[in-house]
């Protein structure tokens, strides 16, 4: 056969011979007849008909063994959730002996040794077992559905995270109830830590608890780097990604940095404390200072792991309530960036009066103000935002001005202890509780508290009592003004912290009193809320997929979501893609739908880059889970449990990891 144009034959311009020819035919009838074995999703497989395989193929196995092996991201972000509430309660309870011990002078309700347990207790699981896990748990949530993805990434290590951070939580609280519980503050400075001064069990557990912490936040912040970066929906690029995405990014790289140190800070003060080491014993050459270096690194920067994800909630409350996109969005994806990295640099001023250089005094104090720039830029966004839109005054957003409020207080504090004459005088003081309290509490609860109340019906599929939530709002907002307000005042009078009662007459007797009736007020508000969570979760009205009217992926699904996410997977094509495209959204279709398979995309643009097939549910991540945490708990005791223990964990670890038969059809290749 000849070309007619060129005279040339088939063969000769690179076409097939006709036995070619007929050989690649009857091999593409063959794979055409290998693919209908695959289902997948598709224009023509909509509807009932898609979401009952997808329900078949992505719900979990039933019964206790599923529920333990599940790996689906909502599930492990509920859990996560209801835990880390239920640590926020028995912290607010020690918060209330606390504030009763302190009401009257020279009061004997709590002694001594029960009063150091009892703050330690308070600050170790607001930092440790509340602050970070209820932002993650919030973020493994959500993230997945923002992005427009099925599940995380990793969905194993996200189960596994969980169940190491409930066994740390566990240990802690045990050890309180047996009245062996760490006396000497969430930071535990050295020598006060050491073995000459803290004989007994108690730091261990403090150590090792924070072991189990760390491990957990490092797991779930690998799970949602990853999520973010590579399971975007095709569409998302980086300057579409929404800000409560872009904050969680920003902390998640935080935790991976930070974290390490207190590891290796928690683990030298074990070694110390069990096997004679000498990383912290000045006697022999230690350095105590080491320490307070070590834990700061880490601890300054979980200031802003705490307070970033609460800026994520507030510009996405801001942006629904106020019916407009963000004021300025790349500004506050750069504030959050720059904020993540200042933090880093800032931990020396909790150290100023430890006799550092003078040169270093003037650097940690302009890093200090410095950090102020990037989050006041925020706040002027928001402002903004409220500003050219049209608020509604709804619960989410009246916990969103209280936080304003209240944060910018504490920054203003803040400002004033960064600068070192004043931090020298205030430092140790009642000035420093409140600063910080201020900082957090109203600066993450009171945001993490709207959020809570703007996601419940996705979460549930109930809406909140609105009547309830303001009255709550109001309770609680004035309850903490009332109960912090005056510990500036006492700080200023000298009142130190850590101290469980102070003698009459110095003046300090009406600013703990007020504050006590303050925190009876703030507990009030708390109960408030939680009876409305409950009474919604089955008198509420029946939540819409967008009750609120939001613009972002995670309203484009169900309320509450099916295992599955969503039926195809949405394409974006702005940053607010539910307000741009009113109608259907455009979606890729072509995932597998007999078999549990994640699009994942190109960072930067999110274009398709490849089908990946995601771990079934498995009872091995909490089997490794336990094993460690019988290595972490028994090397307490005997530094020999590491060696001996960690042969069940790796076995563990090895029957989780190991090749397991491919179940799933293969995709049919030429050969």
């Amino acid at each position: 056969m000849t070309d007619r144009a060129t005279g040339k034959s088939e063969g000769a311009m690179g076409r097939p011979a006709p036995g070619e020819r007929d050989r690649i035919e009857a091999e593409n009838r063959q794979l055409e007849q290998q693919r209908k074995k695959i289902a997948r999703d598709g224009p023509k497989l909509t509807g009932e008909k898609l979401a009952m395989r997808l329900e078949a193929t992505w719900r979990r196995p039933p019964g206790f063994v599923g529920w333990l092996s599940t790996v689906d991201h909502k599930e492990i972000g509920r859990r996560y959730i209801i835990t880390a509430l239920l640590f926020l309660a028995l912290a607010g309870v020690l918060a209330l002996a606390m504030r009763m011990q302190l009401a009257q002078p020279d009061a004997a309700l709590i002694g001594p040794d029960r009063y150091n347990q009892i703050f330690t207790m308070h600050g170790t699981t607001m930092m440790f077992l509340f602050a970070v896990p209820v932002m993650e748990g919030v973020a493994l949530y959500l993230i997945p559905l923002m992005v427009g993805t099925r599940n995380s990434a990793f969905p194993r290590l996200n189960a596994f995270s969980y169940f190491m951070y409930l066994f740390g939580g566990l240990l802690l609280w045990g050890a309180f109830l047996l009245n062996i519980a760490p006396d000497m503050g969430w930071f535990a400075y050295t020598p006060l830590s050491g073995p000459q001064y803290s004989p007994g069990k108690r730091a261990d557990i403090w150590a090792q608890m924070v072991t189990f912490t760390e491990v957990a936040a490092l797991s779930a912040a690998v799970v949602l780097t990853s999520t973010i970066l590579k399971l975007r929906a095709p569409g998302m690029t980086l300057a579409r990604m929404p800000l409560f995405a872009w904050a969680m990014l920003v902390v998640a790289v935080m935790i991976i940095f930070s974290m390490p140190s207190v590891a290796l800070a928690s683990g030298m003060l074990l070694s110390d404390r069990l096997i004679g080491t000498h990383f912290f014993n000045a006697y022999e050459h230690g350095d105590n200072l080491l320490w307070q270096h070590l834990f700061w690194f880490f601890g300054h920067p979980e200031v802003y792991i705490i307070f970033l994800p609460a800026t994520g909630f507030v510009s996405m409350i801001v942006e629904t309530f106020c019916r407009r996109p963000i004021f300025g969005h790349s500004v506050v994806v750069l504030a959050l960036v720059s904020t993540g990295i200042l933090s880093f640099g800032l931990w020396v001023h909790h150290m100023f009066t430890t006799g550092l250089p003078r040169v270093g005094y003037s650097f940690f104090t302009a890093a200090s103000m410095t950090v102020a720039i990037p989050t006041g830029l925020q706040i002027f966004c928001w402002i903004a935002t409220m500003w050219d839109g049209r608020p509604r005054f709804a619960v989410p957003m009246l916990y969103v001005i209280g936080f304003i409020v209240t944060f910018v207080i504490g920054g203003l504090t803040g400002v004033m202890l960064a600068a070192v004459p004043i931090d020298l005088q205030l430092h140790d003081t009642y000035f420093v509780v409140a600063h910080f309290h201020y900082v957090l509490i109203g600066g993450a609860v009171f945001p993490l508290l709207g959020a809570l109340t703007y996601w419940y019906p996705k979460i549930t599929g109930r809406m909140m009592s609105e009547r309830l939530g303001k009255i709550g709002f109001w309770t609680m907002f004035i309850g903490f003004q009332v109960a912090f307000f005056p510990m500036h005042i006492a700080g200023m009078l000298g009142m130190p912290r850590r101290v469980y009662t102070y003698p009459a007459g110095l003046g300090l007797e009406i600013p703990n009193l007020i504050s006590t009736v303050g925190s009876f007020a703030v507990a009030a508000a708390v109960v408030m809320f939680v009876v409305n969570g409950v009474m919604s979760l089955y008198r509420g009205k029946i939540a819409t997929a967008n009750p609120w009217d939001g613009a972002t992926l995670e309203w484009a699904t169900s309320s509450p979501p099916p295992p599955y996410n969503f039926p195809h997977i949405p394409a974006v094509e702005s940053n607010t893609p539910l307000w741009d495209s009113p109608g259907e959204l455009p979606v890729v279709t072509g995932l597998r739908v007999d078999d549990k398979e994640l699009l994942v995309t190109t960072v930067v643009a999110a274009t398709p880059d490849l089908r990946e097939p995601v771990p079934h549910p498995s009872v091995w991540p909490f089997i490794a889970a336990v094993a460690t945490a019988i290595v972490f708990i028994c090397s307490i005791f005997s530094p020999w449990a590491l060696a001996f223990g960690l042969i069940p964990a790796a076995i563990a670890l090895i029957c989780w990891f190991w090749p397991k038969e491919l179940k799933r059809q293969p995709e049919p290749v030429i050969t």
